[in-house]
């Protein structure tokens, strides 16, 4: 009777089931706590002094090189087709943004007003030309998919090149001859020109700006992958026959990808051109090198991981820096630490030993030897 009345006196939460965080939640949080800590790790020792010049100068850098690599994994990791001219739409995005800036700098006088409209404007123009070339592209898959794509981050950079744009009161102008061919009127000013590119940028980029946009980068990417759009996604990597068998709009979804991943491309792009006075579309700017390293993070990192992604990218980016102390040996060096991340990230047994050093699994080795300490003392 005694039991009984205790039961019927127990507040009605103890009956209820605890209700548990999921294990993809819990995955975002950590991979958003660990980009938050490094931000104000990194503030805190730009704030006190106890960071070179060099690293300081590193930091936006690594934030374009983060929310590249992470809108190609969609493409890659979670949609599984090879785009190699993730250069060519972050081309776009910081040719259009570094025109707006410039052409609208004397009506929209605020920077913080501009500087976001850029954004905006560098994302839509890369995402407009992902879809335009993601129509006829991804019919194709495999090596072709790929060779095709290199092939418009190629064109991309060579039209740039050779386009001459200027702007006074009656319009915009273009050429592909010389800027004298733009005819412009006395108020005119030539913004593009040709392989000189664009000059009297606007310093706009910081550390705060680039951490904002590795933030929304990140959860965007995150809970697309965790929501319904992403598993049917994942589905047509999988088996895309069995995707359409079930009525999974593969083009639909494919398009998808390829556009939200050409946006974030541009705003990476727009990152870049704010962060230099002048901007030139050349080899090393936004050609195969730049779409060839953003792919060696992203693999490097684990094909389809976003947190994978983001470490791998600041190391990446700050370890030939790092590596400048060793003058001919720098490039040597790096090359063997590719290797050996790679040979890390790809090796089941090395995986799983390097697992058993990780924090949750030493926490719960230590509960366990306390809850056998406790128990070996009460049965003494």
């Amino acid at each position: 009777m005694g039991n009984t009345v205790q039961n019927n006196n127990a507040p009605e939460n103890a009956l209820k089931p605890r209700k548990s965080i999921s294990p993809a939640f819990r995955s975002k949080l950590i991979t958003c706590g660990m980009v938050v800590a490094l931000f104000i790790i990194v503030e805190i020792l730009d704030g006190t002094g106890n960071m070179s010049n060099l690293f300081s100068g590193l930091l936006v850098p690594i934030c374009y090189y983060v929310i590249a690599a992470l809108s190609l994994n969609l493409v890659v990791g979670i949609l599984g087709e090879l785009s190699l001219g993730h250069g060519g739409f972050m081309c776009v995005g910081a040719y259009a943004s570094a025109f707006f800036t410039i052409a609208t700098q004397d009506i929209i006088t605020d920077v913080w007003i501009r500087f976001p409209l850029a954004f905006l404007v560098g994302g839509l123009t890369a995402a407009i030309f992902g879809i335009l070339i993601g129509i006829p592209v991804l019919r194709l898959k495999g090596d072709y998919l790929a060779i095709v794509t290199l092939a418009f981050g190629e064109i991309i950079k060579n039209v740039v090149t050779a386009l001459y744009v200027g702007i006074d009161g009656n319009g915009v102008h273009f050429s592909t001859t010389s800027t004298d061919a733009l005819n412009l009127a006395e108020d005119g000013k030539v913004i593009i020109k040709g392989a000189l590119g664009i000059t009297g940028i606007p310093k706009s980029s910081n550390v705060i700006v680039g951490f904002v946009l590795v933030m929304i980068t990140l959860i965007v990417c995150l809970n697309i992958i965790d929501s319904r759009t992403g598993r049917a996604i994942m589905s047509i990597r999988d088996n895309r026959i069995a995707a359409e068998s079930i009525g999974i709009n593969v083009t639909k979804h494919k398009l998808f990808v390829f556009a939200i991943s050409a946006f974030f491309a541009g705003l990476a792009g727009t990152l870049y051109s704010h962060n230099l006075s002048g901007l030139t579309a050349n080899t090393n700017n936004f050609g195969y090198n730049m779409s060839i390293t953003i792919l060696v993070i992203v693999v490097l990192g684990g094909i389809g991981s976003m947190r994978g992604s983001v470490i791998a990218a600041i190391i990446l980016t700050a370890l030939p820096e790092m590596l400048r102390g060793f003058s001919e040996y720098r490039m040597l060096i790096y090359a063997v630490v590719l290797i050996v991340m790679m040979i890390v990230n790809n090796n089941p047994t090395i995986k799983a030993k390097l697992s058993m050093i990780a924090p949750k699994v030493l926490i719960a080795k230590f509960r366990n030897r306390k809850k056998n300490n406790v128990q070996k003392g009460a049965e003494g």
